[in-house]
């Protein structure tokens, strides 16, 4: 029965920590990569479909991305998709393929996506604490149904918070990793 309990709790927190993963995947740290415009979705014949249906993403170089699309009358819809998202980035068409420069990032931008950075691993903390919180309530819960002794419940207490206190770190980690990439010039 604990072994259930620590299962849901390691795959619980894990999804936090690569949910964390994949938005720092989304933000622009001034590098080229197919995660920035991986999101994106373009109509397509009314269908709002993504890009990586529509087309090949390359990075040919560490400050540019280029979108080859399958079927050449798609190419302006996926300019007008990028043109709107949120990234801030402007496609080159020239009828066949779009390419997207990424401009180097000044050092407000740096401080700024740190700063956004910083947010979301704490969420992903406060994430993290309540999925502990859930696990231990359901750990009481067999207590007072008699399934678990009180011994039991105070071991797996102890072990929910060793595990916890890794997957703080585990965020820290990624934080620190990100933080790096995003104030490297």
């Amino acid at each position: 029965m604990l072994d259930d309990i620590y299962g849901d709790l390691d795959d619980r927190m894990n999804k936090a920590v690569e949910a964390l993963e994949s938005e720092y995947k989304r933000l622009r740290t001034g590098r080229a990569s197919i995660a920035l415009v991986d999101g994106i979705k373009a109509d397509y014949y009314g269908t709002p479909t993504q890009l990586s249906q529509l087309a090949t993403l390359t990075t040919p170089d560490p400050r540019s991305i280029v979108i080859q699309p399958w079927d050449a009358s798609a190419v302006g819809d996926i300019e007008k998709a990028i043109l709107k998202s949120d990234l801030g980035l402007t496609p080159m068409n020239d009828g066949k393929v779009i390419r997207i420069n990424i401009p180097p990032l000044t050092a407000e931008r740096r401080r700024d996506l740190v700063k956004i950075v910083k947010k979301k691993a704490e969420e992903s903390k406060v994430a993290v604490r309540n999925i502990r919180r859930d696990i231990i309530e359901k750990l009481k819960e067999l207590k007072k149904d008699k399934k678990v002794s009180e011994d039991e419940q105070f071991r797996a207490q102890d072990e929910i918070q060793k595990i916890t206190d890794d997957f703080v770190k585990k965020i820290e980690a990624v934080f620190s990793l990100k933080e790096k990439e995003i104030l490297e010039t």
